[in-house]
This record gives C-alpha cells, sequence and structure tokens, in this order.
C-alpha cells in the first residue's frame, strides 16, 4: 500500500517536492499562500485516513515556496482520534517513499515555560515521548530503518541551527528553543501534571508531532520542529482551557508564522 499511495500523490505533483511540511492546528493558512497550487484531499488518497480534529483540513497541498517545491500536509492524524501511532505517522513513510528528505513539523503547543507567551514561535529542540505509543512497535523492515533507532539527533541540530540563523538575519532575532513534551489526550492535562512536565524538563506540551519525529528518524528524514504557543498550560493561569483558544491564537500568529517558514523553506532547503 505504501507504494501505491506514494505513487498516486507523485501523479498528482507531477514532480517530488523538495521539503514535506505538516500544519498544525491553527497554521492551515500557509496552505493557501503558496504558488501553483494543487490540492489532493485525503479521501482521494489510497491509505489514507481522515482527518477529524477541529482546524485540520485533510488535504495535501502541493505547491511552491519562491523556487522551491513543497508539500503542505494540511490536517494531521491524532491516536486521540482513535488511530494506532503508526498509522499517525504513515503520511511520512509516503513522503520518504515520493523522495522527499526534509520534514518541517509543526504544531499548536501548551506553554510549560512560564517566559513563554502565547503567540510565541519556538523551536523543538528535542521530543518526550508521554503518549505511551510508539510507531515501530511490531514486525520491523530492515530496508526502511534499524530495529532499535537512535534518537539524539532526531530533530536536526545543524538544520535548526541554519534556520535560526537565517530567521535572526531576516527578523532580528531568533527563535527560543524548548523541549516538546508529546501525550495522548483527548482531555487537557491538569494542573498537576504539568508541574511535574515542568521538573522533568518540558518546556512546551502537545497531542502531536512524537510518531512523526520517531517515524522520520527511523527513515533517514532530516526533521525540525515548530511549536505555536497557544496558551498557557493548566495552573499556570487562573482561566480554563479550550480549542477554541488554541485555534484563535494560531490564527493570530499565522502571518508570523507564515513569512518565517517561508524564509526557512527559501534559505535552507
Amino acid at each position: 500500500m505504501l507504494q501505491r499511495t506514494a505513487e498516486y500523490v507523485l501523479n498528482k505533483t507531477g514532480e517530488i517536492p523538495d521539503v514535506a511540511i505538516v500544519l498544525g492546528s491553527g497554521l492551515s493558512r500557509l496552505a493557501s499562500e503558496v504558488d501553483n497550487i494543487k490540492r489532493i484531499p485525503y479521501v482521494k488518497i489510497p491509505g489514507f485516513l481522515k482527518s477529524t480534529a477541529p482546524g485540520h483540513a485533510g488535504e495535501l497541498v502541493f505547491g511552491q515556496i519562491d523556487n522551491k517545491k513543497v508539500l503542505l500536509m494540511n490536517g494531521r492524524f491524532h491516536t486521540y482520534e482513535g488511530y494506532t501511532a503508526a498509522d499517525v505517522a504513515y503520511p511520512i513513510r509516503v513522503f520518504k517513499k515520493m523522495g522527499i528528505n526534509r520534514l518541517v513539523l509543526t504544531n499548536a503547543a501548551g506553554g510549560i515555560r512560564t517566559s513563554f507567551k502565547p503567540g510565541e514561535l519556538v523551536f523543538i529542540s528535542d521530543v518526550i515521548n508521554f503518549s505511551f505509543r510508539n510507531p515501530l512497535i511490531g514486525p520491523n523492515d530492515e530496508s526502511q530503518g534499524p530495529r532499535f533507532p537512535d534518537m539524539s539527533n532526531s530533530l536536526s541540530k545543524s538544520w535548526t541551527q541554519k534556520a535560526n540563523y537565517v530567521i535572526e538575519e531576516s527578523f532580528g532575532k531568533p527563535l527560543e528553543t524548548g523541549i516538546y513534551v508529546s501525550v495522548l489526550g483527548p482531555s487537557y492535562e491538569t494542573p498537576a501534571e504539568i508541574r511535574m512536565f515542568r521538573k522533568l524538563g518540558a518546556d512546551m506540551i502537545g497531542m502531536s508531532t512524537i510518531h512523526e519525529v520517531i517515524v522520520a528518524n527511523h527513515i533517514k528524514m532530516d526533521v525540525i520542529g515548530i511549536s505555536c504557543i497557544t496558551n498557557m498550560a493548566a495552573g499556570i493561569l487562573d482561566q480554563p482551557l479550550s480549542e477554541k483558544e488554541v485555534l484563535e491564537a494560531g490564527k493570530r500568529v499565522s502571518e508570523r508564522f507564515i513569512s518565517i517558514v517561508k524564509t526557512i523553506v527559501k534559505e535552507t532547503c
């Protein structure tokens, strides 16, 4: 099925993209900001799942940023939707099968580090898998990657540093970096859990990304990650959390997010 899925998408794009970009909650506007757009609905792609999360459109978008060819995943999958970790990461294997070797992962995250502010963009320096799921469980295909892949550079340090350099050159200030902890969801975390995660060294938290990171690392893709801090995590502020707040914060930061991602693609891909 993997080969069939990749061939279908390649037939629609007509060429191999330079980079794939997964768009997080509230960050979908980039899918309308590329040139020469071709939209591929998930429901028409063999082997693809249905995206049911709010703010996730459910389509691949092929186009150009400057002279770079990009494939955007406008709507990701989550384990809280009832999918397995391997299902969630299946599109990443498709991208690699197509010949794509670079991947930009983005997400909406709750801020654990108290110096973060809603609307801030943060490079992910490392991840903590607190979902208790792993997409590599089961028989291993050695042609895809090793049985026990090393995770010490699962998010490319060199690419992140290069991207942050061009961001500082273009915008006057680099992005902060932080450690992202992924949980299963769909309930938000309790204040006690957030205090625990802070002690474990986490700076931001969300319900996605980790399975895509693991698989991309397994199949030897270069990966960078960007979190949009859409809200402060539970217990930091005296207010309840809601998905509406997450999506609205994503919309507020969308212009800056688009500018930064376009700069990364043009200058580093």
